[in-house]
């Protein structure tokens, strides 16, 4: 049985990668898909663990092979999903979290229509403005695009089938534990765990 694949949007600093990380940290059932991107690695992150970093020219000569199942240009960088780690993960029976855009969750929604698209949203535009710019990486014009940017993003939420707010951390992450949870517990999914119980409790005394 494929495992569940998890999508997870947000806009920049609504604080999606903190989540995630908490929730890899409490879900042992879970593994996250590396990315692939052209950005440049920020301080403390490493290669292999938070993204695959690569050129332009080694990405764009992965989408000619048709090497990924989503990509997408986000902030003049692109990202995408390697088709060998995502698909074995999930064809092993592997539970997978995917952090992407819309137009990534939107590829993937039509190749895998089961996956579960969560969105994050933050409490309020004046808290939004206020992470990023204690991030501390990007200037003014950088922030006011990022903002500008997660209009767009947010527009998109409909495309979505759970929206959590990140206010309160701890809340937020036990609503994402939640939703792992719940979907854990369907039929199709419990058939195959329960096997056993079941027969026994359907057999004739």
């Amino acid at each position: 049985m494929l495992g569940t694949l998890y999508i997870i949007s947000a806009p920049s600093g609504a604080g999606k990668t903190s989540l995630v990380r908490e929730l890899l940290a409490s879900e042992s059932g879970l593994r996250l898909s590396v990315s692939h991107t052209t950005r440049p690695m920020r301080p403390g992150e490493e290669q292999g663990v938070h993204y695959h970093f690569v050129d332009g020219e080694q990405f764009q000569a992965m989408i000619a092979r048709g090497a990924f199942l989503e990509y997408a240009r986000v902030f003049d960088n692109f990202y995408g999903t390697s088709k060998d780690a995502g698909i074995e993960q999930l064809q092993a029976g592997q539970d997978v979290i995917l952090e992407i855009d819309w137009q990534g969750a939107r590829q993937l929604h039509q190749l895998f229509p089961e996956a579960a698209r969560i969105f994050i949203l933050p409490p309020s535009r004046e808290v939004l403005e206020q992470r990023l710019r204690a991030r501390g990486q990007d200037g003014e014009t950088i922030i006011a695009r990022r903002m500008q940017e997660a209009r767009t993003e947010i527009s998109h939420y409909t495309e979505y089938d759970f929206l959590l707010v990140n206010d309160d951390f701890r809340q937020a992450v036990a609503d994402l534990q939640a939703i792992i949870r719940a979907r854990g517990l369907r039929r199709q999914r419990q058939e195959q765990a329960l096997r056993e119980l079941l027969a026994s409790l359907l057999s004739e005394a």
